[in-house]
């Protein structure tokens, strides 16, 4: 009996050890730049559905603090005078797409009857930058674990679609770098897919689509506020707290970059860096990604995540084609 438990714990050890190894190769591949953003996603999928993740208490914290560390240091590939002159350019689309597409997820789930909770937690992580969103209203609507998952879920299996289609959808339409960065901020969710999708695009593309994503985020604050009225959340500072004050810093080392001439010689190697952090926050986000996961979404809220998304991505694409 003690040789058969011997046996099943070595083996567990020896499974464990295999999962660690091949995390830390597909790591090192993504800091040589040997893959890029959607096949480091891809693999992070296939890895985790067929070895399982040997970090996942650690994965949360980990994709968190790389998608802002990269955010920032993009900022240093950034001139002020432009990104202000973007920011303008794509504000009438961001407010018009917010306000939009929050209208129509409330729609759509009263007529999926899709639970209201995780309604709106779809809605906003569609309408303003996935996961960033949710995390930062969850605790403002006071939503369950599973409500709260569901709606993750929802946004990341988008997400990880988005990272291949978008390019594909650009470059059949030929658009340019400048439609193709505004459509990316306002149509793809999270952050880190949007820079995913518009640095295979092209560097003007990644410029343009960052700038108006993270103006864009800054929306989480007054919609937490609505939706704290809206839930009949007295006690809305429960959902600042995770209000991404990092866009700060990224406006800083902006600034730095525009204003400062010494920054330019090691901006270039930040700008780098935080791409590389971007492809290796995709790969975690990828291993988020496993059947159970997918199952647990339901066919619902999936649904009302896609006509919401192709809703906001058709809105989007027209007014920048037709209105631009």
């Amino acid at each position: 009996m003690k040789t058969k438990q011997h046996s099943a714990s070595q083996l567990l050890e020896i499974n464990h050890f295999l999962q660690q190894l091949l995390f830390a190769a597909v790591i090192i591949l993504c800091l040589f730049s040997i893959i890029s953003p959607p096949i480091a996603l891809l693999f992070g999928v296939i890895l985790v559905n067929i070895f399982g993740n040997p970090f996942v208490e650690f994965n949360s914290r980990a994709i968190t603090f790389l998608l802002q560390f990269s955010v920032v240091g993009l900022g240093f590939g950034m001139k002020a005078a432009s990104a202000v002159s973007v920011g303008k350019e794509g504000f009438t689309l961001t407010v018009f797409s917010i306000f939009s597409t929050l209208i129509l997820g409330f729609l759509l789930g009263k007529w999926l009857k899709t639970d209201k909770k995780t309604s709106h937690l779809i809605s906003c992580g569609t309408a303003i930058c996935g996961g960033s969103a949710i995390a930062a209203l969850s605790p403002v609507i006071k939503s369950d674990e599973n409500q709260t998952s569901i709606a993750l879920g929802v946004i990341f299996i988008l997400n990880s679609v988005a990272l291949f289609v978008f390019p594909f959808i650009g470059h059949q339409l030929d658009l340019s770098q400048k439609d193709f960065g505004l459509w990316c901020a306002i149509a793809i969710h999270d952050t880190s897919s949007v820079v995913g999708a518009a640095n295979k695009y092209g560097a003007e593309a990644l410029q343009i689509a960052t700038t108006v994503k993270l103006a864009r985020a800054l929306w989480i604050i007054p919609i937490s506020l609505l939706t704290a009225v809206i839930f009949k959340n007295k006690s809305q500072t429960a959902g600042t707290k995770k209000i991404p004050y990092f866009i700060g810093l990224f406006i800083l080392a902006m600034l730095l970059n525009s204003y400062v001439p010494n920054v330019s010689v090691f901006a270039p190697q930040i700008v780098d860096i935080a791409k590389i952090g971007f492809t290796i926050t995709l790969f975690l986000i990828g291993t988020t990604l496993n059947i159970k996961t997918l199952k647990s979404v339901g066919v619902k809220p999936l649904l009302q995540g896609i006509l919401l998304w192709i809703f906001i991505a058709g809105l989007s694409l027209t007014a920048i084609l037709y209105l631009g």
